[in-house]
């Protein structure tokens, strides 16, 4: 500041006059430039507030999904599940009509179409069913996901888990003491042969669980020849089997994975048949 003040001291008053009258003009103009440019801002800004007001509204979201009522009409309903293997075709327990209806229901809206066998264990099952395993990133931790509802468990001594059994996942009991199922996540048993020491221990578990559980004669010789996963017997909810394409089990299950989830995707397509 001081520097500038001993310029100005030394020129001669006309000098002085002369830039101050310079300074003037520049003062001026910059003013009248910056209006131009706040008029054209706000010319801008006025324009996209009418480009907003103008355009449509989103798309309201998706309805939530919700359990339907169950029919105590049989249907003796058969699905199709398709896969790079080939196909499968399960047929649906009347015996489980909430978990028929409810699988039903979401297969007719196309909610598994485009999932993943994301959780693939050999001898034991493949798991599929999670909304956001559809086009996951490879690694993306997957299993948590669901319509946003579960079924009440529906467990049945005459309904097992032999090899091609599907069943309905769910939470641990700690989180789930009703063992209530997951409203969309499912399994398909590949399971083991078993001889009759092991089937006598697990038929002792589950009597811990349920008082009197036996396994009937055909369930034990079913269990001992093509065989299945007795541990979950009464656990988790047996609503159907394959009864076409067993062996699309086994090719799904040999598949290379990475925490259980195959490195190549196996993506799954469903539709009903009958």
């Amino acid at each position: 500041m001081k520097r500038i003040n001993r310029l100005f001291s030394d020129k001669p008053l006309l000098s002085r006059l002369g830039l101050a009258l310079f300074g003037c003009l520049v003062i001026a103009f910059c003013a009248s430039s910056s209006g131009c440019k706040d008029k054209k801002s706000t010319q801008t800004t006025v324009e996209n507030v009418a480009n907003v007001e103008t355009a449509p509204p989103p798309p309201p979201p998706p309805a939530a999904l919700m359990p339907p009522v169950p029919s105590p009409e049989p249907k003796n309903a058969l699905v199709k599940i398709t896969t790079r293997f080939g196909d499968m075709t399960v047929k649906l327990y009347d015996e489980t009509p909430g978990h028929r209806d409810n699988f039903l229901m979401l297969i007719e809206k196309g909610f598994y179409n485009g999932l993943l066998f994301h959780r693939c264990i050999p001898g034991f099952m493949a798991q599929g069913g999670d909304p956001n395993s559809k086009g996951a990133a490879p690694g993306l931790n997957l299993g948590m996901g669901g319509p946003g509802y579960t079924i009440p468990a529906e467990f049945n001594p005459k309904l097992f888990h032999k090899k091609g059994a599907l069943s309905a996942a769910r939470l641990g009991d700690q989180a789930n003491p009703t063992r209530a199922s997951s409203g969309s996540q499912f399994y398909i048993v590949q399971g083991q042969k078993l001889n009759d020491m092991q089937l006598s221990q697990y038929q002792s578990y589950i009597g811990q669980k349920m008082p009197g559980f036996v396994f009937s004669d055909e369930q034990k010789n079913t269990y001992k020849t093509i065989g299945g996963a007795p541990s979950l017997d009464m656990d988790y909810t047996v609503f159907g089997e394959v009864i076409e394409g067993l062996n699309i089990v086994d090719s799904i299950n040999a598949q290379p994975t990475v925490r259980d989830r195959p490195i190549k995707d196996v993506i799954m397509n469903m539709q009903r048949i009958k």
